[in-house]
């Protein structure tokens, strides 16, 4: 498992296993976010494993589902709202932690200027730089 950080409250991961969970806890998370669909892992790594070990070690867990397809505004929005609503750190994760990364950049462009946005996604080692029309639309239109 590899944590990354993009704020101090949110951080992503390429797709977890049951056994990371107490180094989750560990790390002081208070959330953690599946954005992976299970159709895309082995059962042992489906949300229904994780999320009754992340409940267990006494934390929240959420799966909102992101694909290509499934990267909307409303998605984008709920992303957000998920990562807010808690008391501490969240942590979601996908494949790569790519899925995780883009969905936060795009709720943050009422928020952020393009180049922070794309500046702590590089810094947590995911290169959105093609994201950057998307971004600057967003910001220019709320759209």
């Amino acid at each position: 498992m590899e944590i990354r950080p993009i704020t101090p409250r949110y951080a992503v991961s390429p797709q977890i296993t049951v056994e990371d969970v107490p180094a989750i806890a560990e790390a002081g998370f208070v959330k953690v976010i599946c954005n992976r669909p299970n159709a895309e892992v082995p059962p042992m790594m489906q949300s229904d494993a994780i999320g009754e070990a992340v409940r267990a070690a006494g934390m929240e867990y959420e799966v909102l589902e992101l694909t290509h397809q499934t990267m909307t505004p409303g998605n984008v929005a709920l992303q957000r709202e998920l990562a807010e609503s808690c008391s501490g750190p969240v942590l979601a994760y996908c494949a790569s932690g790519t899925r995780c990364s883009v969905v936060w950049a795009l709720g943050q462009c009422d928020r952020m200027s393009t180049d922070d946005i794309l500046e702590a996604t590089t810094k947590a080692g995911y290169m959105l730089e093609n994201l950057r029309p998307a971004l600057d639309h967003i910001r220019n239109t709320g759209e």
